[in-house]
C-alpha cells in the first residue's frame, strides 16, 4: 500500500516563511489532482491549494499570492511554499493524491502540524 509521507511542519513567526513536502512511498500511476489540505481546531477541512496532472493551480483565498503549490522533479512528490505566514495558518496540513486509471485511488498523508506564532 503507497502511503503519502509529508515534512515541514512546525513552529514559525508571523511573516515567516515555510515548505511542506510530500513523497509518496512508492509509485502511483495515473496521477489526476495533487492537493494540500488543512484543518485548524474546530473547523473542518480545506482545500488551500491543488494542481492537476496539466500543471493547473488552484488557490484558496485565503492563501492566495502567499502560497504556492508545486509538483516535484521527483515523481509522485508535491510541495507547498508557504510565506508570509499569519496565526490564522496554524493547522493541521494534509497531503491529498488522486489517481485516476482504471480504478480511481484517493491518497492521504498523515498531516503535519504549522504553528503561526504572533
Amino acid at each position: 500500500q503507497v502511503q503519502l509521507v509529508e515534512s515541514g511542519g512546525g513552529l514559525v513567526q508571523a511573516g515567516g516563511s515555510r515548505r511542506l513536502s510530500c513523497a509518496a512511498s512508492g509509485t502511483i500511476f495515473s496521477i489526476d489532482f495533487m492537493g494540500w489540505y488543512r484543518q485548524a481546531p474546530g473547523k473542518q477541512r480545506e482545500l488551500v491549494a491543488s494542481i492537476t496532472k496539466g500543471g493547473r493551480t488552484n488557490y484558496s483565498d485565503s492563501v492566495k499570492g502567499r502560497f504556492t503549490i508545486s509538483s516535484g522533479n521527483a515523481e509522485n512528490t508535491v510541495s507547498l511554499q508557504m510565506n508570509s505566514l499569519k496565526p490564522e495558518d496554524t493547522a493541521v496540513y494534509y497531503c491529498n493524491v488522486i489517481s485516476r486509471g482504471s480504478v480511481i485511488y484517493n491518497y492521504w498523508g498523515q498531516g503535519t502540524q504549522v504553528t503561526v506564532s504572533s
